[in-house]
């Protein structure tokens, strides 16, 4: 490898002669940062072979450029592990920029001109990887965020089998697009799966209805109703009913009760079956 005026990229050179010495000192700068996250010895591992990618390829120019392809590879899977395991934007992108400094305090007393001009290419570099670990980081994250809200959509919206063919909904929260459409995913996969042809939508753990929550309830028993399951919405209190009636909601022929136990009675009674109190 050369430089502009033909001669050995030094830079080059003097980096691979003192691998294991920069290696050591780069581990030994970043540990502290880590605060028992990462132990000495991942570190290393991860920096060798890093180190390993980037040397050959350090005057390759544009950072999203096709020499710095593995480069950027290796940064993209440190940066997603490194989201998915708790650590900082900061604390990601510092290990790349930490090993500018050691690289300078090696070389801090040649006074080689052509040597200093290519410190200041490889700065310009590893400013660019640090600020290219911290997007690819922040898209990690977006995909974490992501993948854990789908999660605990699907933890907060159980479809529950109460009864032979009669199945419940029960709703705790707020009821918005995404989670209707979960809601209803969830149910009718459910009622296919099970033959079931009734299903209550209970909402006595929704804060409040309004306009759009009534939608939103609507959109889930017509979906239901094309699947041929009769649908009941349970838990409407006496505030709720105030607002429902106060909006002007029309539920029209839906089937409402005051609590999941009146639904799942009537629900039974439709199966041909009922409650008896024995008195004993």
């Amino acid at each position: 490898m050369v430089d502009g005026t033909g001669q050995a990229h030094r830079l080059t050179v003097l980096l691979r002669d003192n691998a294991d010495e920069l290696v050591r000192r780069w581990v030994s700068s970043v540990a502290g940062t880590m605060r028992g996250r990462a132990t000495a010895a991942e570190l290393e591992r991860d920096f060798r072979e890093f180190f390993a990618v980037l040397v050959p390829v350090i005057d390759g120019g544009d950072v999203r450029g096709e020499e710095l392809a593995e480069v950027r590879s290796l940064l993209e899977e440190m940066s997603r592990n490194r989201a998915r395991n708790g650590y900082s934007p900061s604390e990601t992108a510092s290990s790349v920029f930490a090993l500018k400094r050691v690289v300078f305090e090696l070389a801090e007393d040649d006074e080689d001109r052509g040597l200093y001009r290519q410190l200041m290419d490889f700065s310009t570099l590893l400013d660019a990887l640090g600020l290219f670990t911290f997007e690819s980081y922040t898209r990690a994250r977006e995909e974490v965020i992501k993948e854990q809200s789908e999660q605990l959509l699907e933890l907060t919206t159980p479809v529950v089998k109460l009864w032979e063919g009669v199945l419940a909904v029960p709703l705790v929260g707020t009821l918005d697009s995404a989670r209707t459409q979960v809601v209803m995913e969830k149910l009718l996969e459910t009622l296919v799966e099970t033959g079931s042809e009734h299903a209550i939508i209970d909402i006595t753990g929704v804060f409040a209805v309004d306009t759009q929550v009534a939608q939103h309830l609507l959109k889930t028993v017509v979906a239901a109703r094309l699947m041929g399951a009769d649908c009941i919405v349970s838990g409407i209190r006496p505030q709720i009913a105030q607002t429902i009636v106060e909006l002007g909601i029309e539920f029209g022929d839906i089937t409402t009760k005051a609590s999941l136990a009146d639904a799942l009675r009537h629900a039974l009674r439709k199966e041909g079956a009922d409650i008896v109190k024995v008195n004993r």
